[in-house]
This record gives structure tokens, C-alpha cells and sequence, in this order.
């Protein structure tokens, strides 16, 4: 109308969209390497021929024979027993079940307090592993034997060596016990910018698994710039120092030692928002707006390439295009997969949202595997994140927040002076309760206690008290979203 506000801008007051939220409400906007899950492989002895080529002339026996691998892996036993002892290092045995993280959490804890690196716990476990095995070749009797070596699956001992790095943060290295001895190593690139950060006298607020503010974030990015490979090879090579190993120097003298490959890398941009109101409302809008879908436990839309006139369709990648929404207590995953990789957002402690490519196979996007390619999967995988929300905020123009919702979202005092208490955004009661709003909008005869119990237990699917009731109608109230008539219950 000429010349007068809209009803919306009178009553709700300016609308922000999603663009306006990342552009005027993001506090803090970081990119880096986040978990990185590694290969450790020696790679003369991926074939039979290496195989036999080190039993035999590298640790010079006249004959290449199995029986050498139980001699060089009960050596290694016996020496990484011996060294957590002497150095008194705790020994975990882990059984099937229990989440080894969770084991050694306090452990890792207690070493970042005093700030040293140490190695924290040793861990055994029965893994299955691709290992060799040997056949006896049918040979003359009066000859040396001969053994043929292919690889099999077998559940074998393994060493987790857990430890806590000045330079890296918390981190581990798995070592199988049995020939080729393979080897896992993990390491967390937020966690190695925290400790350059804190080393360079660079102020920071941690998040979980990440960064919450900075006072310099171009400073921030630059040292999360910085990790890569060198990075990562000098924590391998720090620590495989320091520990007892079934090969010797004179093995690596010959050629025979580690290389790293990348296993799992994850990439991800964190954006913090100056309020967790901002975060909600942006996650929940992204979720309804661009998927359409509800809170179930797990929603999938399957996405095919379309056939183009007069020619045949192109099958998808193996793995297809598939985006999932999961929901586990309170926390809801955006999924979008592609091949053996997927990209994930969420809720990054109810304040940022994180943006994390999972590569679980660098070739998906074009990369080998060996450690030196960080940097190039890396690049890729960020400019995924950015056009993931380039398009989400690019199509997403409808209102997010406005005052109004920012006013009930979050503790306020009505005109009377009492709490009126907050409907958290997201919140499952809540989104239930605007709900029953929305059902009894136009209804005559009111909302009461009763019929909002009868309401809400059909949206929430589970129990809900008078009291419970009684409570809503409250906050309901006390947030100028409903009115009491007088003299009604």
C-alpha cells in the first residue's frame, strides 16, 4: 500500500533472509582440515616377491618361510609390553562394544592440563587385518621348501598407542601385529591449529572439535592454512620414534618403512553465529525449506541424471546421489552423498553450523591417495562446502527471522516484570505446540488444557501431563502468542 508499512513490517518488524543471516550474523567463518584417518603401509612388501625378497636377503634367512613372521611379531609383543612398563604407561585391554574414545578421553584430558607430550595409554585389541599367509609349495623333500604368500583377512593382535602432542593435540597410531604390519594413524587438523595458535599468543574460544571466536580471524585462517602434509609427517615420524617397532633400522636402511595414504579426510567450515537463535532458525529453515521433509529418523531422496533427447541416461556413480536426513536425540544431520563420500551439516554445539565434507576415497574427486595429496583434496573439498552454501543461501529468500521470533526464542520479562521463558527453535515440543497453534487458529471455542493434551500427544507421539499442558499454555501466554479469556480455566 502507498505510503504505509506492510502489516509485517509494523507488527513483525524487518524480515532477515538466509543471505542476510550468513552475511550480517556470522561472527566466525573458518575452514580446516578436521579429522584425518591414515594408512601407514610399507610398500615393499605389498607383493609375494618383496615378501620373500626381505625374509631373505634383507634379514638374511636361507629360507623365506612363514614361521618368521610369528619370530618378528612375538618380538614386537614382548618389546611393547616391556616399554609400557618401564615408561609406566597404562595398558587397556579393549573388548568388542566398547568405544575406545571414550575409554581414553580422561586420560587425554588429564594430559592436556599439563601441556607435555607422553604418550597417555596403550591399548590391545583382536582386529581383523589384511595380512600375508603361506602355502608349502610341492617341492622335492630333499630340497629347500618353498612357500607361496597371498594375502587374507585374519583377526590379529593390535597396539593402539594413544598420545598427547605439544604440537598436535590428541592423536593415535595403530600397529598391527602381524606381517605386513599396517598401520592407522589419526590426527585432528582443529586440534593442531589450536596448539599453533596458542603458541603464537593467538586468542581463541574453543568449540568443541573447533573455534567459537577469535579477535583476528584472517590470522585464525592462515595458521588452519597451514596444516598439511609436512604437518602430519612430522607427528608420524615424532612418534614412531619413540616407539618399539617389528621393523629395524636397518630395514628402512634397505627401503623397507612406512608411507602414509589417506584413509578418511574430513574438510569442514565452521560458521558461528553471533547468537544461537541465528543458528537455529538458519539450520531449521534450511532443513524445511530446501528438503521439504519432517523429523523422522531417517529421510532419503534419491536424485538420478535425467535422459537427454535421443541419447541414452547416464547411470549414476557407484554409491548414486542420495541426500539423508538423520535425527539422533537432539541432534539432526544433514547427509548428502555422493559415491563413498558425503558431505554433512549440522548443529556444531547449538551455535554454529558445520559444513564437513567426508571423503572416504580421494579418487571420488579426482585425488590418489598418498599423503603428499592433501593439499589438492583439500582445495576440493572446500570449494564443495562453499557452493553447498552458495546454493542453499542463494535459494533460500524466504524470511528466516524477525523480531519476533528472536523475542520468543530466547528468556524474556513481560510488561509485569515476570519470565516469560523461552521457545527454544528446533525443540521438538515446541515445533508440537506451533503445531496445535496452527490447528486451532481458527477455532471459536478456544484452546484449553485438555484439548491442547489431546493435540500434543498426537504430534509428539509420546505421553504428555496436565502439567505439561498446564506449563505450555503459560509460556504460551506470557509470549503474547495466546490470550486468557477472564473468568476461563
Amino acid at each position: 500500500m502507498t505510503g504505509r508499512a506492510s502489516f509485517a513490517d509494523e507488527v513483525l518488524g524487518p524480515v532477515v533472509t538466509a543471505g542476510d543471516m550468513v552475511a550480517g550474523h556470522v561472527s566466525l567463518d573458518i575452514s580446516c582440515v578436521d579429522r584425518l584417518y591414515l594408512n601407514g603401509y610399507v610398500p615393499g612388501l605389498q607383493t609375494p616377491g618383496g615378501v620373500v625378497y626381505f625374509l631373505h636377503d634383507v634379514r638374511g634367512n636361507p629360507i623365506a618361510s612363514p614361521a618368521l613372521f610369528e619370530k618378528i611379531g612375538g618380538q614386537f609383543r614382548a618389546a611393547m609390553r616391556a616399554w609400557a612398563g618401564e615408561n609406566e604407561i597404562p595398558v587397556l585391554r579393549f573388548t568388542g562394544g566398547v568405544r575406545k574414545a571414550d575409554v581414553v578421553a580422561p586420560l587425554l584430558a588429564a594430559a592436556r592440563e599439563q601441556g607435555v607430550s607422553k604418550v597417555v595409554a596403550l591399548g590391545l585389541a583382536q582386529e581383523y587385518a589384511m595380512v600375508w599367509s603361506a602355502t608349502k609349495r610341492e617341492t622335492d623333500p630333499g630340497k629347500c621348501p618353498q612357500f607361496s604368500y597371498a594375502k587374507t583377512q585374519r583377526r590379529v593382535s593390535v597396539f593402539y598407542v594413544y598420545v598427547w602432542d605439544e604440537q598436535a593435540g590428541p592423536g593415535f597410531i595403530k600397529i598391527c601385529t602381524y606381517f605386513p604390519y599396517p598401520i592407522k594413524v589419526w590426527v585432528n587438523g582443529h586440534e593442531w591449529a589450536k596448539r599453533q595458535a596458542q603458541a603464537e599468543g593467538l586468542a581463541v574460544t574453543e568449540l568443541s572439535n573447533g573455534f567459537a571466536a577469535c579477535p583476528d580471524p584472517a590470522a585464525l585462517q592462515e595458521i588452519c592454512d597451514r596444516f598439511g602434509p609436512e604437518c602430519v609427517q612430522d607427528f608420524f615420524d615424532r612418534w614412531m620414534a619413540r616407539i618399539p617397532l617389528p621393523l629395524i633400522e636397518a630395514d628402512r636402511d634397505a627401503g623397507f618403512w612406512w608411507e602414509l595414504s589417506m584413509r578418511q579426510v574430513e574438510i569442514s567450515r565452521t560458521l558461528v553465529f553471533d547468537t544461537d537463535c541465528h543458528a537455529r532458525a538458519f539450520f531449521e529453515a534450511l532443513l524445511a525449506d530446501n528438503l521439504d521433509l519432517g523429523r523422522p529418523e531417517n529421510v532419503e531422496l534419491l536424485f538420478r541424471r535425467g535422459e537427454r533427447s535421443g541419447r541414452p541416461t547416464n547411470p549414476p556413480p557407484h554409491g548414486g546421489f542420495k541426500t539423508k536426513i538423520d535425527q539422533a536425540c537432539d541432534l539432526v544431520t544433514l547427509n548428502v552423498f555422493y559415491k563413498n563420500s558425503r558431505i554433512k551439516q549440522y548443529l556444531k554445539d547449538g551455535r554454529a553450523l558445520r559444513i564437513e565434507t567426508v571423503i572416504n576415497d580421494p579418487h571420488d574427486l579426482g585425488c590418489n591417495r598418498r599423503l603428499e595429496n592433501l593439499p589438492a583434496l583439500q582445495g576440493k573439498a572446500r570449494a564443495i562446502n562453499d557452493r553447498l552454501l552458495e546454493t542453499e543461501t542463494v535459494g533460500q529468500g524466504e524470511a528466516l527471522v524477525s523480531p519476533v521470533i528472536e523475542r520468543i526464542t530466547t528468556p524474556t520479562l513481560t510488561e509485569e516484570g515476570r519470565k516469560a521463558p523461552a521457545l527454544r527453535f528446533g525443540d521438538l515440543r515446541v515445533q508440537a505446540l506451533a503445531g496445535t497453534l496452527a490447528n486451532l487458529l481458527y477455532a471459536t471455542t478456544g484452546i484449553t488444557n485438555k484439548h491442547l493434551r489431546v493435540l500434543m500427544t498426537g504430534l509428539l507421539g509420546r505421553p504428555y501431563s496436565t502439567n505439561q499442558a498446564s506449563y505450555d499454555l503459560a509460556r504460551l501466554a506470557r509470549n503474547q502468542l495466546i490470550e486468557r479469556v477472564p473468568g476461563r480455566n
